[in-house]
């Protein structure tokens, strides 16, 4: 059972640590104040058997971090965020690879707030500080085709993989037609993101029990168009969000979501066709495990 393995939520697992983490700054504040800390949850998620681990970048951006905080320390952030990875990835005991997340610059789940004219100022630092550090790069929690669009164009003639992951509309009853948080069918958005040429389609940050239909969509399409384009899946611990909760404060996770019932998840997964998968916020490392013990 061949596939590749993410790491989990960093935020949550810094929280469960006990390292500073709060709101606004999220898991930007242990950047700030306990690099550290950061190091560590990185060594969680590969001592659990993740192949690749993501920068912990993804609050790097005004509306956690603040403007003037973002104007002066930006790239120096994004920086440090790339190099803890890499050194973890470095001295891991299995091949492990850094993906240089690109998040949602205005706020997680509200594609409704893109703003193509102040995106440029606010993605340039991050790819400028993650470059140095990054084997691929991954434009997650992307709530609509704009968003991926630009992430995919900022980087330019960059040669390293692309990834990009969706988060779909948790609210969605239509399990067979998935759609994006901003209201597009799954189904056109990859369509788009494959005749940009994307490297892996993948979805995150939303109930695992979504997924399934998104991934077999991707999957169709991939297979229809001849593209080798690879399918992931990195599912959330929350409860359905509206369109703001994800910036309101701590969520709730869900008790029910053990790494046993993870893990199930994953096989569906991998039935419809995924070869990606990891988890999102409230996925720890025992989840991780739980996964890498499925390719034993």
């Amino acid at each position: 059972m061949s596939f590749t393995i993410l790491d989990g939520g960093m935020g949550r697992e810094l929280h469960r640590m006990g390292a500073p983490f709060r709101q606004p700054e999220w898991s930007a504040l242990a950047l700030m104040l306990a690099p550290e800390t950061v190091e560590r949850a990185h060594q969680h998620f590969a001592d659990a058997g993740a192949g690749t681990i993501t920068t912990n970048s993804y609050a790097l951006v005004p509306f956690h971090i603040g403007e003037a905080r973002f104007k002066a320390e930006a790239r120096r952030l994004a920086d440090l965020a790339g190099g803890l990875a890499r050194k973890v990835a470095n001295s891991a005991k299995h091949k492990v690879s850094v993906a240089g997340s690109l998040p949602p610059l205005f706020g997680s789940y509200r594609p409704d707030l893109f703003d193509e004219a102040q995106a440029p100022a606010i993605i340039r630092p991050l790819i400028d500080g993650l470059s140095p550090h990054a084997d691929l790069w991954l434009a997650e929690t992307q709530g609509s085709l704009a968003e991926a669009r630009f992430a995919k164009a900022a980087l330019g003639k960059d040669e390293r993989p692309f990834w990009v992951s969706f988060t779909l509309d948790d609210d969605n009853d239509d399990l067979a037609r998935p759609k994006l948080r901003s209201g597009e069918c799954v189904a056109a958005v990859v369509t788009a993101m494959l005749e940009l040429g994307s490297d892996a389609i993948l979805f995150n940050c939303s109930q695992p029990e979504i997924m399934a239909g998104a991934v077999e969509a991707a999957r169709s399409i991939r297979d229809a168009r001849g593209s080798s384009a690879r399918i992931g899946v990195y599912a959330n611990a929350f409860p359905p969000q509206r369109d703001e909760a994800a910036n309101e404060g701590l969520s709730d996770i869900r008790a029910d979501l053990t790494p046993a019932r993870y893990a199930q998840f994953a096989q569906e997964w991998r039935g419809h066709g995924a070869d990606i998968i990891g988890g999102c916020c409230g996925i720890g490392p025992e989840h991780i495990a739980a996964l890498t013990a499925l390719r034993a």
